[in-house]
């Protein structure tokens, strides 16, 4: 069985633009790499091995964002008032009175802009969150122990 990553448009942008750079950049590292083995022995040759290591890893890069895209399941927002994937959610902690506001993301997403008031959807709190409306209260089932959210707003 073949498991989707959700994503939004955005954050398949997103892949598509780091793998369009990467990809302009490889030229110069083969050259970084050729400039490195005309300067002779290889066994010795920090250069060598350092542009080695250096296009491998981009090359690797690439591979594993287009396995991304290959398996990315775009998922279009819906304005039906609901909590959902792309969407912007304002809530309120109850415990402390405190006012965020995240946008709920993918997986991928989130791994690019930790601290951006990005939330991804399978998180603790984004998954107490997904599907409800604003006024609703929800428990979140945390690690650290449970606590409660009140949705202000959904757009």
């Amino acid at each position: 069985m073949v498991y989707y990553q959700k994503m939004t448009p955005e954050g398949y942008k997103q892949i598509e633009d780091e793998i369009a750079a990467l990809k302009a950049d490889r030229p110069r590292r083969v050259q970084n790499l050729k400039e490195a083995r005309a300067l002779g022995d290889l066994s010795e040759n920090t250069e060598y091995s350092t542009a080695k290591r250096e296009l491998r890893h981009l090359d690797s890069r690439v591979r594993y964002l287009n396995k991304q895209l290959k398996y990315a399941e775009v998922i279009e927002t819906v304005n039906d008032g609901k909590v959902n994937l792309g969407k912007q959610v304002e809530i309120r902690y109850e415990d402390d009175q405190e006012v965020e506001e995240y946008r709920i993301v993918g997986r991928m997403e989130e791994a690019e802009a930790v601290g951006d008031g990005k939330l991804p959807f399978d998180s603790p709190l984004g998954h107490a969150l997904m599907k409800h409306k604003a006024g609703d209260r929800v428990t979140v089932e945390a690690p650290m122990g449970d606590y409660e959210v009140t949705i202000l707003s959904v757009k």
